[in-house]
């Protein structure tokens, strides 16, 4: 895999869909909703009973390197807490990987193999501590506790930082942490809360296209 393409196809899709669920089950139709509806990043967090077989069943359908349009999509794993779950997500299909923490021998392991890994920092001792340790793009988590204006705090000192907040991202404040730098941005509860409570997964596909439609917006 080349790590370098992958980083770039986060970046130019420019929205993460972070599914939660239940199941495997559920977790592989909110994907396959959210892919439907023009989300092509997908990352299925570890917190999924059985969460790898989720993405070994997405992985084997989906591919970054798919020519297929409805076959193209990159599957990750998220919540990865250590390099052993790290490594278990690889070798079921992963082609990258995220962590609500900076935890370094998480990103060893995925600099070993050549995996995009996104850690989860909240300080700007973190973002120097992760680019020290080769991470190419971290996860500002929760983004909810923070403005847009922090990219832009941060990019003052740190300019060459590759910032995606996820938590608290929405429709209403894409364009603002798009417009402020953010490389992309995850997506998570705001994409699938109405489709769960209402048990019709067909309102992932539609939010989905709003999202990617307001991603395009941003940067036009």
């Amino acid at each position: 895999m080349n790590k370098l393409r992958v980083i770039r196809q986060i970046h130019e899709e420019g929205v993460v869909a972070v599914l939660r669920g239940d199941s495997p089950e559920e977790v592989v139709e909110m994907a396959e909703q959210a892919i439907a509806g023009g989300i092509r990043i997908i990352e299925v967090t570890m917190t999924v009973p059985f969460a790898l077989r989720a993405i070994e069943k997405l992985a084997s359908v989906y591919s970054s390197t798919s020519q297929d349009p409805q076959k193209y999509a990159v599957i990750g794993a998220g919540t990865v807490l250590d390099p052993e779950t790290a490594r278990a997500a690889i070798l079921s299909g992963s082609e990258f990987v995220v962590g609500p923490s900076l935890n370094p021998e998480t990103v060893k392991l995925c600099n070993r193999y050549r995996i995009p890994v996104m850690p989860g920092v909240m300080t700007a001792k973190e973002i120097q501590e992760a680019l020290e340790l080769g991470v190419d793009v971290v996860k500002l988590f929760p983004g909810n506790l923070y403005s847009p204006s922090m990219i832009r705090a941060i990019k003052g000192p740190l300019p060459q930082a590759n910032i995606m907040p996820t938590g608290g991202v929405n429709l209403d404040n894409l364009k603002d942490w798009v417009k402020a730098g953010a490389f992309a941005v995850g997506i998570g509860s705001d994409l699938t809360s109405e489709a769960v409570r209402l048990q019709d997964y067909t309102l992932i596909a539609k939010k989905s296209a709003e999202y990617v439609e307001a991603f395009r917006l941003s940067i036009s």
